[in-house]
């Protein structure tokens, strides 16, 4: 029987986190029974879309930096981030700032705007401070 798969295009700085589905009709394999964290961000290597499938299949290196092919129902978007690691730092929250690698910055456009003065709050010091 020939299957016929198909490559899909994706941003190559793209990571990812995970969101392990459990039950019966879980897809497998399983990533957290598989070396992979719910605190950690993983990039993207690759995304392949069998055609006897509906469901698309993440090439990712897990922490023991073996590759599997996770689905993406496992999976939530954890960013965009011009680094060359391929694990991430996940413990923050969505909205936080995730403390990444020193030679990771963020995308332009991704950055979080800074916080205005609340009032009673100087914007400027005045020569004496």
């Amino acid at each position: 029987m020939h299957y016929r798969a198909t490559m899909l295009a994706f941003h190559p700085q793209m990571f990812v986190r995970v969101e392990q589905l459990d039950g019966p009709r879980a897809p497998v394999p399983r990533p957290l029974d598989s070396g992979f964290s719910t605190m950690r961000f993983y990039r993207v290597l690759g995304v392949y879309n069998p055609s006897e499938s509906s469901d698309a299949y993440f090439i990712l290196p897990n922490d023991r930096d073996e590759l599997w092919f996770i689905c993406q129902r496992h999976l939530r978007f954890a960013g965009l981030h011009d680094t060359a690691a391929h694990h991430l730092d996940g413990s923050c929250l969505p909205g936080d700032t995730a403390p990444l690698p020193s030679n990771t910055a963020p995308l332009p456009g991704n950055t979080v705007p800074p916080a205005a003065p609340q009032p009673g709050q100087g914007v400027l010091a005045s020569a004496s401070d």
